[in-house]
């Protein structure tokens, strides 16, 4: 049996001038207010590009641990950042996303993490559902 999770969102008003609220299930997210000027501007609040960002570093992070630690290297630290770009050439769409991790792993040589920093990222559930879009990965050693 697998997990469901599920977030809400409320929108009033046209795209340019209305906005709207996001919640989550686990109550991280309680009514944070998203608009257009905090996906295409700068005013506070979050957007779906930084949603899938915190998504998709998250999920990579996770799924390289568990293969360090499946191969016998478990990390000391992991730190990764994603960049998700939103292009407006021919309607918006996510046109790449680029993964930097940064790790402490003990015992393991930088061919070996680079080969299982490579997999996490080609299997990870939101690298997979993200799959249509060019995925880059920087993964360095400390």
């Amino acid at each position: 049996m697998g997990i469901s999770r599920h977030a809400t969102a409320h929108w009033e008003g046209d795209l340019k001038s209305g906005q709207g609220r996001l919640s989550s299930q686990s109550g991280v997210l309680d009514n944070t207010r998203y608009a257009f000027n905090t996906r295409f501007g700068d005013e506070k609040g979050t957007n779906p590009e930084e949603l899938i960002a915190a998504a998709h570093a998250g999920c990579f992070t996770m799924a390289l641990s568990a293969k360090l630690t499946e191969a016998g290297h478990p990390p000391a630290r992991l730190d990764t950042r994603a960049e998700v770009d939103l292009s407006m050439e021919g309607g918006p769409n996510f046109s790449q996303i680029r993964l930097k991790v940064s790790a402490d792993v003990p015992g393991i040589d930088a061919a070996k993490f680079q080969a299982i920093a490579e997999d996490a990222k080609a299997n990870c559930p939101v690298s997979k559902a993200l799959s249509a879009v060019p995925i880059s990965l920087e993964a360095t050693l400390a």
